[in-house]
């Protein structure tokens, strides 16, 4: 009895115990944490109305639509595009669009596309870095630079293309005051053929902390005066830290803190039931059918809408990207080097040969170097890549 007095008494403290700040980078329109950006959503959505669009698909996908034009806005901790997607989007940006890009993180396809390197800033006077941000431009200068009062990275382009970039903003880490010592490139804009792309490497100044903390949001308006007020405005819900995915009605009812104890205090009442009143019965167990690999009906989609346009080479790449993924998830392999070990653990992981693995490598390395595929090609490459499942999903 004594024990059950503890253990409710502790059950009472944790859910009376007040609840942590969340700090997780989210940047999802749906999250008021600090760094969802439920606000800036909101905002965009009340200014530019019928103009502001949302795409929750890859943007793989939503570059094939036609009469896609504007602006696309990129906001998350990470972005890091594959090859062909990130070709998608500066041949997109080439014929007039723009993309706005806004990470801690960057891609190295993307760096290196655009002859850029960044690196992150380190403080020697504080263990913390609060980031001091700010635009160069006269026009928007202000007395004083705006203050994250929060420890947070500050990344900077440590080179740029000076002939053709724009350097538009920069940052620094607070020290004593908020003034800038050492500023540094955060904030720049590139030309791309008729269209231009901006890049930013503090997208805390678009999260709810940032923008309801003092006069904040009067930064985050001035960065986005550089675009086109005219111009749609697509919205990417696709690469999210926080972005939404299938959860079931338990996890709801776990996100809040009062239904929360109130399904654990159930559950200490049907153990204890169990423990003192229950009694052993059988029944029959569910058969739980599997779910069905919808892989196969995806791959086939994507590659009839090329199909028809004879895009052979960029099927190709997009099969290719899929199978290297079934390779990281399925078989538990990294894929960014590809040598001796790399065969090996595959073929030990899959059931093939290493001779196999390496025939079907090397013929990947073939088609990728090779400027366009043929249909024949493209027809081995998918009956090689089945034969080579087969056996992996045929393991026990």
């Amino acid at each position: 009895m004594v024990f059950l007095f503890v253990l409710a008494g502790l059950v009472y403290m944790e859910a009376t115990k007040k609840h942590p700040v969340n700090w997780f980078p989210s940047y999802s329109k749906e999250d008021k944490i600090p760094l969802g950006t439920y606000v800036l959503h909101d905002l965009l959505q009340e200014t530019y109305g019928k103009n502001f669009v949302e795409k929750n698909a890859p943007p793989f996908e939503v570059f094939q639509e036609h009469n896609l034009k504007g602006t696309y806005l990129f906001i998350n901790n990470r972005l890091t595009f594959d090859q062909v997607e990130l070709d998608s989007l500066l041949a997109w940006v080439k014929i007039g669009n723009t993309a706005f890009i806004s990470a801690n993180y960057l891609g190295e396809n993307l760096l290196d596309t655009l002859h850029l390197k960044t690196e992150t800033a380190v403080n020697i006077q504080k263990i913390a870095t609060q980031p001091l941000v700010k635009l160069v431009n006269k026009k928007f200068a202000t007395q004083k630079p705006f203050h994250l009062k929060k420890d947070f990275a500050i990344n900077y382009f440590s080179e740029i293309d000076t002939l053709s970039q724009t350097v538009l903003g920069v940052s620094a880490s607070f020290i004593d005051s908020v003034k800038m010592q050492e500023p540094r490139v955060n904030f720049i804009k590139a030309p791309i053929g008729k269209g231009e792309i901006f890049l930013h490497l503090q997208p805390e100044i678009f999260s709810n902390f940032f923008i309801l903390s003092e006069e904040n949001a009067v930064h985050t308006a001035q960065v986005f005066s550089y675009l086109n007020s005219t111009n749609k405005i697509y919205w990417d819900n696709y690469y999210k830290t926080g972005k939404r995915v299938y959860i079931s009605p338990l996890r709801v009812l776990l996100n809040n803190k009062n239904f929360k104890w109130a399904y654990y205090f159930a559950l200490l009442g049907v153990l204890l039931f169990v423990i003192f009143e229950g009694k052993r019965k059988q029944r029959s167990i569910p058969i739980v059918q599997p779910l069905a690999n919808k892989t196969y009906q995806y791959t086939r989609t994507i590659a009839g809408m090329y199909l028809d346009k004879k895009e052979y080479k960029l099927v190709a790449e997009k099969q290719i990207a899929l199978f290297l993924e079934y390779i990281r998830t399925r078989l538990r392999v990294p894929t960014e080097t590809l040598n001796d070990r790399f065969y090996k653990a595959v073929a030990e992981r899959s059931g093939n040969t290493q001779q196999e693995t390496l025939n079907l490598f090397t013929f990947i390395e073939h088609l990728q170097n090779k400027r366009f595929t043929t249909q024949e090609e493209l027809l081995k490459l998918y009956q090689e890549i089945k034969e080579f499942k087969k056996k992996t999903d045929g393991k026990p």
